[in-house]
């Protein structure tokens, strides 16, 4: 059975196509990452993804992107005349993970899915997962499967716009208009292997410096309360575009994982979950 797994971000959808029942670790057909407003301008984009995963028996779909995107996703399935796709939903308990939100709908549908992603792959592992993309996630998952909660923040990209966008002063000494999108290259191209400078000598630098301090700080932090709170350290697991301008600042042992939401649309398929029948809401 060929499936299309879809993992649709605030800024970009990632995809990959299983054509066998999924198993730990098992690699993708074929996978691939297109920037979310090309889809959005277009239809046609929607249907040459589709045609691309050429013709899927089922399609599951993790979507942060709002309803817009999710009637979107089922206008091109069933113009392309496909099975109406499978949205994932955030529930109390699911492929051996429970929920630590008292009100299991209010915690996002990509950290749910993510936890049982992490959990399939690192089975009897505890681990706090960090997602590093528009806004920052942290959550801690022990062996058993049993979530503790998480903290959410804006992300380090999100952190500089805020500013940027809030006070006119900093704005103008940081670049003017063409501030914000420099900072998209410079997260890309930030320094691999040197932990940069906290005190800095020119607005550019001080914004990406503080928001790069600020986001291995929580991570830090939330490694120790996670220590008391286990009793022993858990596995750190990164994923998100910006990891790797944080990492040159973090401490200790980390490994990068940023397919476990595709891998947990695997694992909910697999296991014979029924994500569309819950209702669920991503916060």
């Amino acid at each position: 059975m060929k499936q299309l797994l879809l993992d649709v971000g605030n800024s970009r959808l990632k995809w990959a196509l299983l054509r066998q029942r999924y198993r730990r670790g098992q690699p993708f057909a074929t996978h691939g990452v297109i920037e979310l407003a090309t889809l959005q301008r277009s239809a046609a984009a929607w249907s040459r993804l589709l045609k691309s995963a050429g013709t899927p028996d089922a399609i599951h779909v993790c979507n942060v992107a709002g309803p817009a995107v999710e009637r979107q996703i089922r206008a091109a399935a069933a113009r392309a005349g496909l099975n109406a796709p499978h949205f994932a939903r955030s529930r109390g308990a699911a492929a051996g993970v429970s929920n630590g939100y008292r009100e299991a709908w209010r915690l996002g549908v990509d950290r749910w899915v993510a936890l049982i992603g992490a959990h399939h792959e690192l089975p009897g592992r505890d681990l706090c997962l960090v997602g590093l993309g528009t806004a920052m996630t942290v959550d801690l998952l022990d062996a058993s499967g049993r979530h503790f909660g998480g903290s959410l923040v804006p992300g380090p990209r999100l952190m500089i716009e805020s500013l940027l966008q809030h006070t006119a002063g900093i704005r103008r000494r940081a670049g003017g208009r063409a501030a914000a999108p420099s900072f998209d290259q410079a997260f890309g191209s930030a320094n691999r292997g040197r932990a940069p400078g906290l005190f800095e000598h020119n607005t550019h630098a001080a914004l990406l410096a503080g928001a790069r301090h600020a986001c291995a700080a929580l991570i830090e932090r939330a490694l120790g309360a996670a220590r008391s709170q286990l009793g022993r350290r858990p596995r750190l697991i990164l994923s998100g575009g910006a990891a790797s301008a944080i990492t040159p600042l973090l401490h200790g042992r980390y490994w990068r994982q940023d397919d476990l939401i595709l891998r947990g649309l695997a694992v909910l398929a697999a296991t014979a979950q029924s994500p569309d029948r819950i209702k669920s809401k991503r916060a």
